[in-house]
């Protein structure tokens, strides 16, 4: 829920996981964008997206308004699997991870602590409609897994830097593949997404930074 009517440039957020899977299965977790003319990307860290090769990796990545992947460059970070959007990344569980898409000369950007993931070919020099999310193709029972999103950050055309200190909850429903199970809460460094747990917060749930 970013506080401001005004066009952005930049996002950011830290991500933490706090609680690492423990299963084979494809996990990631993302900050989103949109940008004009419809299309829109995910930037995160990925547990298990080329098992058992290699289980950490970082993705940026996204989708054209009238489906198909967007281009972007070629990415300086190795890659396991052959897959430009998502390449070999060492994350830490329990280490902060910063995470940032902002446009420069060459495309939109995404970083992770400071490092070049690639760029991005898409179209405007504003991002618009932010979120973050956790995309988990783990069983519902499997062991509960946690992330913390922290220290969400907008920059405005006109400079502003702006913390983000409030969400709204999401969910997929089981109908649609998702699971019951799934909750997001807040504690005193941010927002949390857990897996195989008591759900707090129904859809629709704002909730505030203390």
């Amino acid at each position: 829920m970013v506080p401001t009517n005004e066009e952005l440039v930049e996002a950011s957020v830290v991500l933490t996981v706090v609680e690492p899977p423990s299963v084979p299965r494809l996990y990631f977790w993302a900050l989103q964008v949109s940008f004009d003319g419809g299309a829109g990307a995910h930037l995160g860290l990925q547990w298990a997206a080329d098992p058992p090769r290699r289980m950490r990796h970082v993705n940026w990545g996204g989708y054209r308004s009238g489906g198909g992947e967007l281009g972007g460059s070629d990415s300086a970070l190795p890659g396991s699997f052959g897959n430009p959007n998502t390449r070999d990344f060492d994350w830490e569980p329990e280490h902060p991870h910063r995470l940032s898409i902002a446009r420069d000369e060459e495309g939109w950007a995404g970083r992770v602590d400071g490092t070049l993931v690639r760029r991005l070919h898409a179209r405007g020099d504003v991002i618009h409609t932010p979120m973050v999310w956790s995309e988990v193709f783990a069983d519902c029972d499997h062991p509960s897994v946690a992330v913390r999103w922290s220290e969400l950050e907008v920059v405005t055309r006109g400079g502003s830097r702006l913390s983000v200190d409030a969400s709204s909850t999401s969910y997929q429903d089981r109908g649609a593949g998702g699971c019951d199970n799934t909750s997001s809460a807040v504690d005193a460094h941010g927002f949390v997404q857990t897996t195989s747990a008591h759900r707090e917060a129904p859809p629709g749930t704002i909730l505030r930074l203390r």
